[in-house]
């Protein structure tokens, strides 16, 4: 038996995405931060200078005190220079370090975990259990679409990547096509990391910056990933019937599906041994001491981070790796993953330059002045199509949450938006919009692999990110009619 019940995945033929063509057209996003950055350190000539006083609130949390905001004489050290300019990029990543070293540990007890080939093995066997127990196509597929939903809010996005073929197999062989096989494991996969409650790329950065418990207000994002998975999986079975009806309805007619057809001894490979099953077991357990640590002793970014070696170096002795494979494995995907790393910290040389040039505090009261003329629901809906739109930019959750949160965080202070409310619009316009950008990277490679044309999948998904949207809208609703904290 191999290691953790390793199994060969099959063999893809790769076949070039229109997409994925165009993507270099894109300017990547470092370079649009750049000239974010570019762009603020000349507003630090233009705009004036004014800061709000901050005062201790209700809830024990710092804010910005309401009509306290006023000018103050801007001095030669509030321009940012050509040198401050590229200063503010190594401060702003000292100042970003934790949230980065959450992402790199992250990236490499994934990495880890992901070597035992468990999470691959414990698919293929949900997949194969589907298939010997008959269950209804329908219902198969929306079991399918809550597993990669869950894989997705537990574990993330782009690392699950190896597995878009292997669904896209099983919608063949039940007789579908590629764009089933791509709307249960991307789409599933895409909803789970979007609106997971225990996101640390997205939720758990946004809480640092906004001085909150980290992974707090879990119930209420746990009903809505719930309910965004169950509309992802109706999405489907409306496609799914169409099919059924008229196979010519396809919107992926006539795409070559060669090497991708069901090979039943393949699927009967996959397998878990006694160690498999243990180290699965291991991996849920991480997500249970994650939760219960925040929630009863309040961890925060630190001890996350540390709780992402250690479940790396246990996994790694479970599967009997050797110090040099454990060592190895964890840096391989601290330096995969290195790239959303850097972009928090670079994000962050925004919020540098802002306090620099003291011209953050008017912009956000700029930005007040007309949201003050709605309710905190109707302004809470707006800044999620705001950051929907920065998103196409900056398709970086972590990243875009250094970059937005420290502006959305005192002016929702400002609007009387709860925090976690804002948290909330943020998480809804960021996730939801990655399902449709062609900037993010791992959406054009999971396309390519599912052999979708980007154009397609925009049609396709376009109707259930705008329900999805809607949907996101109520629970902001409900929230805030509840005063959720």
């Amino acid at each position: 038996m191999a290691e953790a019940g390793v199994s060969r995945k099959p063999e893809i033929e790769q076949v070039p995405n229109d997409a994925a063509k165009k993507k270099s057209k894109v300017p990547n996003a470092y370079v649009i931060l750049f000239f974010i950055l570019i762009l603020m350190s000349v507003l630090t000539y233009i705009i004036p200078s004014g800061e709000f006083e901050r005062v201790m609130m209700d809830n024990g949390r710092m804010g910005v005190l309401p009509g306290s905001f006023h000018l103050v004489e801007k001095t030669s050290d509030m321009t940012v220079s050509f040198w401050d300019l590229f200063r503010a990029i190594p401060v702003g990543m000292i100042q970003a370090a934790s949230v980065m070293m959450v992402v790199f540990f992250a990236g490499g007890m994934f990495q880890v975990l992901g070597s035992t080939n468990v999470i691959e093995n414990s698919i293929g066997i949900s997949i194969r259990k589907i298939e010997e127990h008959n269950i209804s196509k329908h219902w198969a597929l929306v079991i399918l679409t809550f597993l990669f939903g869950f894989f997705g809010a537990a574990v993330g996005y782009e690392n699950l990547m190896p597995f878009v073929p292997l669904g896209v197999m099983v919608a063949l062989g039940f007789g579908y096509d590629l764009m089933v096989g791509a709307a249960v494991v991307i789409g599933g996969l895409s909803v789970g990391f979007a609106t997971s409650p225990i996101n640390p790329y997205t939720v758990g950065t946004a809480h640092a910056i906004a001085d909150l418990p980290t992974f707090s207000g879990m119930g209420l994002r746990t009903a809505y990933c719930l309910t965004a998975l169950v509309f992802m999986a109706h999405h489907t079975i409306r496609y799914v019937k169409k099919l059924e009806k008229n196979p010519e309805s396809s919107m992926v007619l006539g795409i070559s599906t060669v090497g991708l057809d069901v090979d039943h001894d393949k699927f009967n490979s996959y397998s878990l041994d006694q160690k498999g099953k243990l180290i699965l077991g291991i991996f849920l357990s991480f997500i249970v001491v994650v939760v219960f640590g925040v929630i009863k002793f309040k961890w925060y970014l630190n001890e996350i981070s540390a709780l992402f070696i250690l479940y790396a170096v246990i996994i790694g002795l479970v599967a009997r790796f050797s110090s040099d494979k454990i060592v190895n494995e964890f840096v391989t995907g601290a330096g995969n993953i290195a790239g959303g790393a850097l972009i928090v910290g670079f994000a962050r040389a925004i919020q540098v330059i802002l306090t620099q040039g003291k011209i953050g505090d008017t912009i956000i009261n700029s930005l007040s002045a007309p949201l003050a003329n709605f309710s905190p629901t109707i302004s809470a809906i707006l800044m999620t199509l705001v950051q929907g739109v920065i998103n196409f930019f900056i398709p970086s959750g972590s990243g875009q949450a250094m970059a937005t949160m420290p502006i959305m965080i005192p002016l929702a202070d400002l609007i009387g938006v709860n925090r976690q409310i804002a948290i909330l619009a943020f998480q809804v316009g960021d996730g939801l919009i990655n399902m449709i950008v062609p900037t993010l990277g791992g959406l054009l490679a999971m396309l390519a692999l599912a052999r979708v044309p980007f154009d397609k999948w925009f049609k396709f998904i376009l109707p259930l990110v705008m329900k999805l949207f809607v949907v996101g809208w109520i629970f902001i609703a409900i929230a805030t009619a509840i005063n959720w904290q």
